[in-house]
């Protein structure tokens, strides 16, 4: 088994779409093409956001979304916004080597901190998390905005 973690590339774009589906599906996100088609655009401009994949003997199994920004208390901080793994390659270390990837480039960019949101009820991948990362107990609320 063969796992590479590198930088999202234009030739990767008909494998990420369903990795990306998949990811808005279990978060019962409604996302349109042009919803896709402008999130690919921001990843390959990589100026606001950036994406990593996650390649198993060849084949993208795997995304991780992230992007930094200032916090009141510092600088530049890293927010991991997408997680995902295809099914067939789950169990395999795959998420872990994304995470810690993104780690990786978080440091490297100066962040001094690096976090991640997930459902109370994503009880698989919390059980991941709790060993690579520490929960803090923060709950999120969204305010709602009328849309643009």
């Amino acid at each position: 088994m063969t796992l590479i973690i590198r930088p999202l590339r234009p030739e990767d774009r008909l494998a990420w779409q369903p990795l990306a589906e998949g990811y808005k599906q279990f978060y019962q996100t409604p996302t349109t093409a042009d919803d896709y088609d402008r999130a690919w655009t921001r990843l390959m401009r990589g100026t606001e956001v950036q994406g990593l994949g996650a390649h198993l003997d060849g084949a993208l199994v795997g995304i991780a979304h992230y992007l930094f920004h200032a916090s009141t208390w510092t600088e530049r901080v890293c927010y991991l916004q997408d997680l995902y793994t295809a099914p067939t390659a789950r169990g395999r270390g795959v998420a872990r080597r994304l995470i810690e990837s993104v780690a990786e480039q978080a440091v490297h960019s100066g962040a001094l901190r690096y976090y991640w949101l997930t459902q109370d009820s994503n009880a698989t991948a919390r059980g991941l998390y709790d060993r690579v990362a520490q929960f803090n107990g923060f709950i999120r609320y969204d305010y709602p905005l009328p849309a643009a």
